[in-house]
């Protein structure tokens, strides 16, 4: 296995990168709902990226509610409403309030940890690897974004493990606030320190199929960050 020292930080995915440009080239070609995109080749040569880029950048797409993918057809664009909706949800977390935490959190809850049964039914040891190795990204990360984008990376491995496109496509539905919320009220240093090492305690009761150890331990790392609110305060800001 490499060292730590030998893994790169990724600071934005080359999908997150591609559904960025997708979105400008509707925007700025000004396409409409029943418009076609260009065909997979073409966003290939055009964003000088894979295949598999694409595809999984469709995808997302289509959990935005922004396309409709048909055999022989392409890529359509459909009723984009959900779209901006994402877009003034995204610009609208600025500040993360306790309500705010507690809900997100508690729905996190709900994915990572009442799968219990089934995340150690299914997880193996090459899940356990890559979420070792995306781990061993952050007592290098130099910035709280840095720090932001390997912490919800390693959570969207864990959700690999349960099998189920819906969750995860809920799951990347929900990053801008999801990774707020990691964000907040944290250092560089919490990202080096705390946040690889309560990550390394869920991995130990994966690897150790215990599902009272890992109830806890996923738990206490979802909870971890609510003591920066004072009972009294509804909205904390974001560093």
């Amino acid at each position: 296995m490499q060292s730590a020292s030998d893994l790169p930080v990724h600071t934005r995915s080359a999908v997150d990168e591609l559904v960025a440009n997708i979105r400008h080239l509707i925007s700025s070609q000004k396409l409409g709902v029943g418009d076609g995109l260009p065909s997979e080749r073409e966003l290939c040569e055009r964003f000088a990226t894979s295949r598999n880029t694409v595809r999984e950048a469709m995808r997302m797409l289509k959990a935005y509610g922004m396309v409709e993918v048909r055999p022989k057809v392409g890529a359509t664009i459909i009723d984009n409403r959900m779209a901006r909706a994402f877009d003034l949800f995204s610009l609208n977390v600025m500040d993360v309030s306790r309500k705010m935490f507690s809900d997100v959190q508690g729905m996190r809850g709900l994915l990572e940890i009442a799968s219990v049964d089934l995340m150690l039914d299914r997880v193996r040891e090459n899940d356990l690897s890559e979420l070792l190795q995306i781990n061993s990204e952050l007592p290098r990360i130099q910035t709280i974004e840095e720090g932001g984008e390997v912490d919800f990376r390693f959570h969207v491995r864990l959700l690999t493990i349960l099998e189920n496109r819906a969750i995860l496509d809920v799951f990347q539905t929900m990053k801008p606030v999801i990774v707020r919320i990691m964000k907040n009220g944290k250092s560089p240093v919490d990202f080096q320190s705390r946040i690889h090492g309560e990550h390394l305690g869920i991995l130990d009761a994966l690897k150790a199929r215990d599902r009272i150890w890992y109830q806890y331990a996923t738990q206490s790392h979802l909870n971890s960050g609510i003591a920066i609110f004072d009972e009294g305060d509804e909205t904390e800001r974001v560093l």
